[in-house]
């Protein structure tokens, strides 16, 4: 693919100071401790004991759902920006708080992804099967799961193939919201939590930053995404029936496809891009919105659930004595996924292939 050069989003006219910088992570800083107080507030990080503790993911109250939420978005902007303007930045401190803000925001999120994955998965055999309820709902069902209407092979395997799904993504959440508790009450989020009530009133920026443009590294930011995306391996990623990602998916490596992983790049870059244009452009009503990035990220977003989501039905399908028809309908939903995965990469070229519209 020929390197593709960004539009400009909303070319600002004058140098944009290292000031705007510190108060954009000042109001994150501020977002991040609202947040949390509100998390507090609902009991998500409380003693209760672990069945009357709200969930960290959808399962729980909408206030805690909101406020992990938050939490998680604040660090990733925390982060990014840390990451995108570090030579404005005072190096030790910027270094260290890096990898923290990411080890929280994987941890709040662990939980969502995978209840997001099951949904995803227990819909996509419901919509291949042709059955009248989830497969879920037939599987949970005490006593034994009702048959499903007849269609061949995949309708036999489909409920087990559900309730095999249910049970190992049930657990994983499981565990993913004892490890958010865990995490929430430690001191390692304690000290991660206290330096962004620090980074809330003090930004340790370097005397260079008061002078510096930001336009110039919200510029690389952009060049890397570029250069990511005229690499991307279109050729072998991009046709309609993907042969060699679908045999790798059901191969017993476990490792995801090699293919996955530019686009994983991308989809990273790409939020790198936003956040630096957010640091640019402030984040009020007046802030510009380019519907590009918005849709080539949506895209990227179903790229990522999508390859997720077929590696979780391929770790399904290598369970040892599974049922035949079970490991049928495992095989038929990966090979679907994986074609989610091919329609999402159509979609971010579309998306990505036109013009720069941007509102205000």
């Amino acid at each position: 693919m020929a390197q593709q050069h960004l539009e400009p989003t909303d070319p600002l006219a004058q140098p944009v100071t290292g000031e705007s910088l510190a108060d954009y992570l000042r109001s994150q800083a501020t977002e991040f401790l609202r947040a949390l107080r509100q998390h507090r507030e609902t009991g998500a990080g409380g003693g209760a004991p672990a069945r009357a503790r709200p969930s960290v993911g959808d399962s729980g109250p909408q206030e805690s759902v909101g406020a992990a939420r938050s939490l998680r978005r604040s660090a990733r902007r925390i982060s990014a920006s840390l990451h995108t303007y570090r030579p404005l930045l005072d190096a030790d401190w910027s270094e260290g708080m890096r990898p923290e803000l990411a080890w929280l925001s994987g941890t709040l999120a662990a939980e969502h992804s995978c209840a997001a994955r099951l949904e995803r998965l227990l819909t996509a055999l419901h919509r291949l099967s042709g059955s009248a309820t989830l497969p879920a709902q037939t599987a949970g069902t005490p006593g034994g799961a009702p048959p499903l209407p007849e269609r061949g092979n995949l309708t036999v395997g489909a409920a087990k193939a559900g309730a095999l799904l249910d049970r190992q993504l049930t657990l994983a959440r499981t565990r993913a919201h004892s490890t958010a508790l865990q995490s929430l009450g430690s001191s390692r989020f304690h000290a991660v939590a206290d330096k962004v009530a620090v980074l809330a009133s003090e930004v340790p920026l370097t005397p260079a930053a008061r002078d510096a443009d930001l336009r110039t590294h919200a510029a690389a930011a952009e060049e890397r995404l570029s250069d990511a995306i005229a690499g991307l391996p279109l050729v072998t990623a991009g046709s309609p029936y993907n042969a060699e990602a679908l045999i790798h998916g059901l191969s017993p490596d476990p490792a995801p496809h090699p293919q996955d992983g530019p686009w994983h790049q991308v989809r990273l870059l790409l939020r790198l891009h936003r956040y630096a244009l957010e640091v640019l452009h402030g984040q009020g009503r007046d802030a510009p919105v380019d519907v590009r990035l918005l849709t080539a990220g949506q895209a990227l977003n179903r790229h990522r659930d999508a390859s997720e989501a077929a590696a979780a039905a391929a770790h399904a399908a290598r369970t040892p004595r599974i049922a035949p028809a079970t490991a049928y309908a495992l095989g038929v939903l990966h090979a679907d996924q994986r074609h989610e995965v091919e329609a999402a990469r159509f979609a971010f070229q579309q998306s990505w292939q036109k013009q720069t519209v941007s509102t205000s």
